[in-house]
């Protein structure tokens, strides 16, 4: 029985190592360089003044703002339009398989061409969106430039490029429950409604908390998509942790942003972890 063991555990020895190699020793060296000054040539113990700069820093406080909002609303959207095309995709349309990689379709072109595609088109004079408005009388603000507007832009775009892998995901939860279920309930008189929220909602709950965890994770690490249609701007508006980091390093305060990527993985880890222990245990109610 030891021997048993034993050989079992050799199995699992290859992917230890490789989950070691290329993630527990990054992550650990990433700490030690965070509490250094460092460059290419050389390092020095900085302690935690790195992180006392980067929270002293006025963009890190609009940067954790911008991330938690970002990630929330791209999540949110998600999850729920997701649900609801997938509920479409899978009724009795006949053009639902040609509707279905249409719908996928935005996640399979490059997030960089989808930004400057979507710039182009919120352009404030010349961009197709402005020019729709202006056929029907009413004047389109400037989407990337006003203050108020330039993170919800950025947001729409998301949503619109990342809500076909959610509807995915439903559609596989979705089909595959079990039909004897909607036969039972359509016997009782159930209507079309009642079977929505009483048989394919709780049924689909394991895809829904893939969604949610997939999409919040996506959105507090989103960087892309934002540095393509704004950088950033204008002015601190749009900036969120991953680009602030980028800065950063630009910049050349090396030890400084990488205390910034470990911020930003201890505050996904932070929100990720329980959030997915909560998700789980309700699945087993």
């Amino acid at each position: 029985m030891k021997e048993k063991r034993v050989y079992n555990i050799w199995f699992v020895v290859p992917a230890l190592i490789i989950f070691g190699i290329f993630f527990l020793l990054p992550i650990l060296i990433s700490f030690v360089f965070s509490l250094m000054n460092w460059t290419f040539t050389g390092m020095s113990w900085a302690g935690l003044r790195n992180f006392k700069t980067f929270f002293s820093d006025y963009s890190m406080t609009i940067g954790i703002k911008n991330t938690l909002i970002y990630a929330a609303a791209t999540c949110i959207f998600k999850v729920v339009l997701g649900f609801l095309l997938a509920v479409f995709l899978t009724s009795g349309i006949r053009t639902k398989n040609f509707l279905r990689s249409v719908a996928f379709f935005p996640n399979i072109v490059s997030t960089i061409a989808v930004g400057i595609t979507f710039t182009a088109l919120m352009h404030p004079s010349k961009g197709l969106i402005n020019k729709a408005l202006a056929v029907i009388g009413i004047t389109g603000p400037d989407w990337l430039g006003n203050t108020h507007l330039a993170l919800g832009s950025v947001i729409f775009t998301d949503i619109w490029k990342g809500v076909g892998v959610a509807t995915i995901i439903y559609i596989a939860g979705i089909t595959s429950i079990d039909r004897s279920y909607y036969e039972a309930a359509s016997i009782d008189g159930a209507t079309s409604f009642q079977e929505l929220m009483k048989i394919t909602l709780p049924l689909c709950r394991p895809s829904m908390n893939s969604v949610i965890i997939l999409a919040l994770t996506s959105g507090m690490r989103c960087f892309d998509l934002i540095w393509t249609m704004t950088g950033g701007g204008p002015g601190f508006v749009t900036d969120v942790l991953a680009s602030i980091v980028y800065k950063k390093y630009a910049a050349g305060y090396y030890g400084l942003s990488t205390a910034g990527n470990v911020i930003m993985f201890i505050l996904i880890a932070v929100i990720a972890i329980p959030l997915q222990n909560w998700l789980q245990s309700r699945e087993e109610v």
